[in-house]
């Protein structure tokens, strides 16, 4: 038989605060099973304890209060759990982040990297299925999946080949401003006559350009420090020209999502005399 408490008696025994238990309240997360007409003081059952021991350790997790509740509210115990998966799983990812990031910060503070081998050279004008979209580095990683997952399904719907690695543009203000419009493309073979790859994608003719070229292996996390690098070379030399940046996807993760293979070109526009 449930016994009340109260909302004193029910913090010592669920190790949530008493405005953490008011803040649940007013939110319809955690509801007194009564309250006082006169005073407005709260009551618990017994039988909540378990519920507010449970509500703890999701916050613990950092789940947000919109996913403990479809946790408390799942109709079954395979949707209480795929809630519960999801934010693991995205817990995961922000780990490695964290993980990725403490690398790249334990790398700087002991030492000067040692500058990655720079090739000079003209990069030829491709043909190209591309999608562009003003973006910001928040949702960058996350648009650049679902666009290159697009643009794949689209050269197999139009029945084009592949001619080398997929890449993108980046103009000089994104990373000044942090937002401008990003291209995705995937280099086809040429395709005689008029090929429409249909929605937001376009056929696009990536022209010619000069430049200097260092690999970034691993993740883009730490991708500045190339970029750090190319652009300390290039300004040394005084060849830097106005123009996007590109960066060819040489070698992605793999479908075990290790960032360790990643190998991607950084290339930076440049006057190249002859």
């Amino acid at each position: 038989m449930a016994s009340q408490l109260t909302i004193g008696e029910f913090s010592r025994m669920t190790h949530l605060s008493v405005k953490a238990l008011r803040h649940y309240h007013d939110v319809g997360l955690l509801e007194p099973a009564a309250i006082d007409p006169f005073t407005g003081y709260r009551s618990y059952d017994t039988s909540q304890v378990v519920q507010a021991q449970v509500i703890r350790r999701l916050r613990d997790l950092g789940m947000p209060l919109d996913s403990i509740r479809a946790v408390l509210t799942a109709r079954d115990l395979e949707a209480r759990n795929r809630e519960i998966a999801t934010h693991l799983a995205q817990m995961e990812r922000q780990l490695e982040e964290t993980q990725a990031t403490v690398a790249g910060l334990r790398a700087l503070i002991t030492g000067p990297a040692a500058r990655p081998a720079i090739d000079y050279r003209t990069i030829p004008a491709v043909t190209a299925v591309a999608a562009a979209k003003v973006v910001g580095p928040a949702n960058l990683v996350e648009w650049g999946h679902g666009a290159f997952r697009t643009l794949r399904d689209a050269l197999a719907g139009a029945g084009l080949a592949e001619a080398g690695p997929p890449g993108a543009l980046f103009p000089g203000d994104f990373f000044e401003l942090e937002r401008s419009e990003i291209t995705a493309f995937v280099p086809v073979r040429p395709v005689a006559g008029r090929v429409s790859p249909g929605g937001d994608l376009r056929l696009l003719e990536i022209p010619a350009v000069e430049a200097a070229v260092a690999v970034h292996e691993g993740s883009l996390d730490d991708s500045d420090r190339t970029y750090g690098a190319l652009g300390t070379a290039v300004a040394e030399r005084a060849i830097g020209v106005d123009g996007p940046i590109r960066e060819y996807y040489v070698v992605g993760p793999g479908e075990e999502g290790d960032e360790t293979k990643r190998r991607t070109e950084v290339c930076w526009p440049v006057f190249l005399t002859r």
